[in-house]
């Protein structure tokens, strides 16, 4: 199924999320909407917010305050990006020139933080002090995900439990925040908001393992930046560490040497591509996204049948064979 089809319950409300999102980004200060359309021209999949709002109506929510939290949630991940671009040094995001490339370090900064308060400006606005706990939470533990992230850049050791709590820092809590406040907007009970919750977290590192397979897989022209940008960048993600510990020692001396200097050579790169292959790292790495798909899936289970929950039972199936 295409995302169109998944979200094509909500559609409509996605709309307005789009809407909602141009309209909290006006101001006079003509620099904040100018970069504001650069980024919401760049597209996206807009998972996180479809995601509470399909919680939402799941939940037997039919209200407008979904639309406004799912803005907020867009706020925050797209406050993320933008930061992480920087951190990085990444000059492509979705195949055009990353926000700090083009208007530079100090202004991104700014309009990160413009981004994250407003975000929260959202949240208070509605007087849900439920909601902006939530919210507070997953951005703080994503700053810590991106905080811890950086202590392990060039380290060729990171174990397998380290890369998973970056995962669930800085991604998955996200996602499971956002389908949490769908069901605290349902006024749901405890358990279908655990149920929600653990839907999302499960979803959110299915997505990013998935995210750091194409990174080594997928096209230059299809992902909108170079190949193998973690290990350009240091970060070794879960295919490399796998090879890390059962590949070859010349596939492992070529990781070593590109996580030290941050150069991938041709040869570099034909020796790490042979290690992820001989070792079937890749296929670790997919089984391990499969096994968090289904146990999203899985957490729907006291949830009731409708068309809401039919496109979150097949989002984690999208997810695993999306190739972007």
């Amino acid at each position: 199924m295409t995302l169109s089809n998944i979200f094509e319950p909500v559609r409509q409300d996605l709309e307005q999320v789009e809407l909602e999102f141009s309209r909290q980004v006006d101001s006079h200060i003509g620099l904040i909407p100018e970069i504001g359309r650069y980024i919401q021209d760049a597209g996206g999949k807009r998972v996180r917010p479809a995601v509470l709002l399909m919680a939402a109506r799941l939940s037997g929510y039919t209200g407008g305050l979904a639309v406004l939290y799912a803005s907020a949630v867009e706020f925050i991940h797209t406050a993320s990006l933008v930061h992480d671009d920087i951190v990085d040094d990444s000059t492509l995001r979705r195949g055009r020139q990353s926000v700090h490339s083009r208007w530079g370090n100090d202004v991104t900064v700014l309009l990160g933080d413009y981004l994250y308060i407003k975000s929260m400006s959202l949240a208070l606005a509605q007087e849900s002090l439920e909601v902006l706990h939530v919210l507070c939470d997953v951005t703080l533990r994503m700053i810590e995900g991106e905080l811890f992230q950086l202590s392990k850049n060039g380290d060729v050791a990171i174990p397998e439990g380290d890369y998973f709590e970056i995962v669930q820092r800085k991604t998955a809590d996200l996602f499971g925040g956002c389908a949490e406040i769908g069901g605290i907007l349902g006024q749901a009970g405890a358990e279908r908001r655990r149920a929600l919750r653990d839907y999302g977290f499960n979803l959110g590192v299915a997505f990013q393992v998935i995210d750091d397979l194409l990174d080594l897989t997928g096209r230059e022209e299809v992902l909108g930046k170079p190949i193998a940008s973690d290990l350009r960048e240091g970060k070794l993600t879960l295919p490399v560490i796998h090879l890390m510990q059962h590949g070859d020692n010349g596939a492992r001396a070529a990781v070593a040497d590109v996580a030290r200097d941050r150069q991938l050579t041709p040869e570099r790169w034909q020796a790490i591509s042979a290690g992820l292959a001989g070792c079937r790292a890749l296929d670790y790495a997919y089984s391990r996204a499969t096994e968090f798909g289904e146990r999203a899936k899985a957490s729907l289970a006291p949830l009731p049948d409708s068309p809401e929950r039919d496109g979150l039972m097949a989002l984690p199936d999208y997810v695993l064979s999306r190739d972007r």
